[in-house]
């Protein structure tokens, strides 16, 4: 069994009559909480820079913020309704859309750029970033295809039409430049052909071969080789590249272990450049201290526990590999964000899911979570599957059940095993005894 698999914990059940499913409610209240927490620590990162500002307006971030929620939770009930059954026909459609974006993004009077990034397409509000479209694209489409065709993870070259359109999706991202979405998505598929059954030496294969690629891209590329620098030697270079992972460093550690009080952060206000988006995590850790990082990843925890679970019963191969690489993906671009705030990895530019600003990263985020929902009260996309004699085990969420499965066969062959000896032992002891009496009535 998968390291990573998760035991059954009883049958799914409802506690009254209504009552969703222990998954759907855990989901949607790690959901709700994060998305309350980042409204507050938006708020918090950004009021005194938009206050000090031309703007003027210390809520402004805030204001949009909550309309971007709000348009998030729609989504996100109406994706709970019968998002599986509805997104999966749609595939295809939003993949090459999504693509189509990630082309038009680079056009010149298409695209917009912010900080030499070129990845928005629109104006004001009404921005909106291709991809983070892509992101939950890729995951719909690979989790559709591994589904629909599960022989092709038993070789590498099976894999090869999928792993390209992963990787067009990559370097379309990268192009804008956007190396931080290209390695979510890089690992979340990864742990999805990990949850279809793919064997490890196979990985292993692909991620020695991907790490090579990525490693290129980074030579190649002055400001990549900057960030990949500031990372293993901030000090090198203070007031440069490692300006920002140093001063993220000096927030975490200011907050000590209660913090130093919600809104009382100095960092943000003169130190972290863009402190309400990805670098939101340091105003956490200086604000809220210890504490409140640890109340952040208690709920990212909270999530992918529910998320792994929901995967785990869902009714189909299709929904167990959608809640699977959904799951993945959002605890990824955590853990990516948490490690580069906390000086463990390289900054990425992003974004924290449900808490960070960003009015593109919620929606899908929420969207996901909705569609997250939807499998874990049962939702299902039935489609033709390709399945016969070249149908894989999913080895994150059904390698319990599998062993489970294997341990009630070999307990059931054990007893009849058993039973049969009985039954043989007293068969022979009833034909010794009529044979005794035979000869003792013959004797008389």
């Amino acid at each position: 069994m998968s390291a990573f698999s998760l035991g059954r914990l009883g049958p799914r059940t409802r506690t009254k009559s209504g009552a969703q499913p222990i998954e759907y409610s855990l989901l949607l209240t790690a959901t709700l909480c994060l998305l309350a927490f980042g409204v507050v620590m938006v708020f918090s990162a950004s009021s005194t820079t938009q206050l000090l500002g031309q703007s003027g307006d210390s809520a402004y971030y805030l204001k949009r913020t909550l309309a971007v929620g709000a348009i998030g939770l729609v989504l996100m009930r109406l994706m709970s309704v019968r998002g599986a059954k509805v997104m999966r026909p749609l595939t295809g459609l939003l993949l090459i859309v999504s693509f189509g974006l990630l082309l038009a993004v680079m056009l010149p009077g298409i695209g917009s750029s912010a900080n030499g990034a070129q990845r928005w397409i629109g104006a004001g509000p009404l921005q909106i970033q291709p991809s983070e479209l892509a992101k939950l694209a890729l995951i719909l489409y690979g989790a559709n295809l591994l589904a629909t065709r599960p022989q092709m993870t038993r070789e590498i070259r099976t894999l090869v039409p999928y792993l390209a359109v992963v990787g067009m999706g990559c370097l379309l991202m990268m192009a804008e430049p956007d190396l931080g979405t290209a390695i979510v998505v890089s690992l979340s598929t990864a742990a999805l052909l990990v949850a279809s059954g793919v064997k490890i030496r196979h990985l292993l294969l692909l991620a020695a071969g991907l790490g090579a690629i990525v490693l290129l891209l980074i030579l190649i590329e002055p400001y990549r080789m900057q960030r990949l620098t500031g990372f293993l030697n901030p000090t090198g270079d203070p007031s440069g590249a490692g300006f920002q992972a140093i001063q993220a460093k000096i927030a975490m550690g200011s907050g000590g272990f209660f913090g130093v009080g919600l809104g009382q952060s100095l960092q943000k206000a003169f130190y972290l450049p863009e402190a309400h988006t990805d670098m939101i995590a340091a105003v956490i850790g200086e604000e809220l201290g210890f504490v409140g990082i640890g109340a952040l990843l208690g709920l990212f925890g909270l999530y992918g526990y529910a998320g792994l679970r929901t995967a785990q019963r869902a009714k189909d191969r299709y929904t167990k590999l959608l809640a699977a690489g959904l799951t993945s993906m959002v605890l990824i671009q955590a853990i990516v964000n948490l490690f580069a705030v906390m000086g463990l990895a390289p900054l990425t530019g992003v974004p924290l899911p449900f808490v960070s600003y960003g009015n593109s990263s919620l929606l899908v985020m929420l969207a996901s979570t909705g569609l997250l929902l939807n499998i874990a009260k049962g939702g299902t996309a039935a489609a033709p599957a390709r399945t016969g004699s070249g149908a894989a085990r999913l080895r994150v969420v059904d390698g319990g059940r599998a062993a489970r499965g294997r341990a009630s066969t070999a307990a059931g062959r054990k007893a009849t095993s058993r039973a049969k000896s009985r039954d043989s032992r007293g068969g022979d002891r009833g034909t010794r005894r009529s044979s005794a009496g035979r000869r003792r009535r013959a004797s008389r």
